[in-house]
């Protein structure tokens, strides 16, 4: 049973450890289409629950052994916010980390309850799933337990972002044929233009799912990102599937481009062209184009 996993090196945390809060078995109260471990009955609880007592052990040794860690992430096979003592957990982790910032990975289901937001409260960094805004999507996409409503995880999304005051993220998994549809961006959109996160994270399923979906290119989720507004923070997590060749941009074509959704350096190692990259850096040299750090990525957006 590992409790502690990592570290990995990170370029948005630097070195990280993960904290599974789930070591034995899913436990989960989603059952989505594209999760990598296998198919499971979902539930509103842990089974197996495992003490604060091991989970500390497991993190002090661990830490001990690696002096320069940066980054904690919670998450567990399964949800992480169904642990039960996750707010004590985060007081005793808080008292031991020292300048290590932490992070959770949740689906967000339990956000609208009172005792989930003290729980998260107390981390540095919370990043939430939000794959559908609309019930039929998160009962097609997400397989949800029955206890769970879409418009309370979006209403309790809200309610936590009055109180958070630190990076908040979203993260939207795209799924071939299931939420990639006019009807399902559109209600993202206008959610998230009322919601505000911090930046916005959109990918696509890049490790073998639990059941048979399809992933979408990077080119498709390009097109896609144009779809929300523009003044939302939107970062394409996913450039694994590449299908198109690097294409030449005149500085007008770079100036549009960017005005229509701003770009990461990852975007522009697969959109530009070796000279497109060289007239990008001129812009940046003559302050035309600038970058902004948001949440750990740096976009290139147009200076007013």
């Amino acid at each position: 049973m590992q409790i502690i996993f990592g570290p990995v090196n990170s370029r948005r945390f630097g070195k990280s450890l993960g904290i599974d809060l789930s070591p034995s078995k899913k436990q989960c109260n989603f059952d989505c289409l594209y999760c990598e471990l296998a198919p499971a009955k979902t539930m509103d609880s842990y089974e197996d629950v495992v003490s604060i007592e091991e989970i500390m052990d497991a993190l002090k040794n661990t830490l001990g052994e690696h002096q320069d860690i940066d980054a904690l992430t919670v998450t567990a096979n399964g949800e992480p916010t169904l642990y039960p003592h996750l707010s004590e957990l985060m007081d005793e982790i808080n008292k031991v980390k020292g300048n290590i910032k932490t992070l959770i990975l949740s689906n967000a289901a339990n956000i609208h309850e009172p005792y989930i937001q003290e729980a998260l409260q107390k981390f540095d960094t919370v990043k939430l799933s939000l794959d559908c805004a609309t019930g039929r999507c998160l009962k097609r996409l997400d397989r949800a337990h029955k206890s769970i409503d879409v418009e309370d995880i979006k209403s309790g999304m809200l309610t936590f972002k009055e109180k958070f005051l630190k990076p908040l993220i979203i993260e939207i998994l795209i799924v071939k044929g299931v939420n990639d549809g006019e009807e399902e961006i559109k209600a993202l959109n206008e959610y998230l233009l009322t919601l505000k996160p911090t930046r916005i994270d959109i990918g696509t399923i890049d490790r073998p799912p639990a059941y048979y979906v399809e992933p979408l290119s990077y080119e498709d989720l390009r097109a896609i990102s144009l779809k929300f507004d523009r003044t939302l923070p939107v970062y394409i997590a996913s450039r694994k599937t590449v299908t198109g060749k690097a294409s030449a941009y005149s500085n007008e074509d770079i100036l549009e481009t960017i005005k229509k959704r701003p770009l990461t350096l990852d975007d522009i190692e697969v959109l530009f062209d070796e000279e497109s990259k060289r007239r990008l850096e001129k812009l940046v040299d003559t302050k035309v184009i600038k970058t902004e750090n948001c949440a750990g990525y740096d976009f290139f957006v147009q200076n007013p």
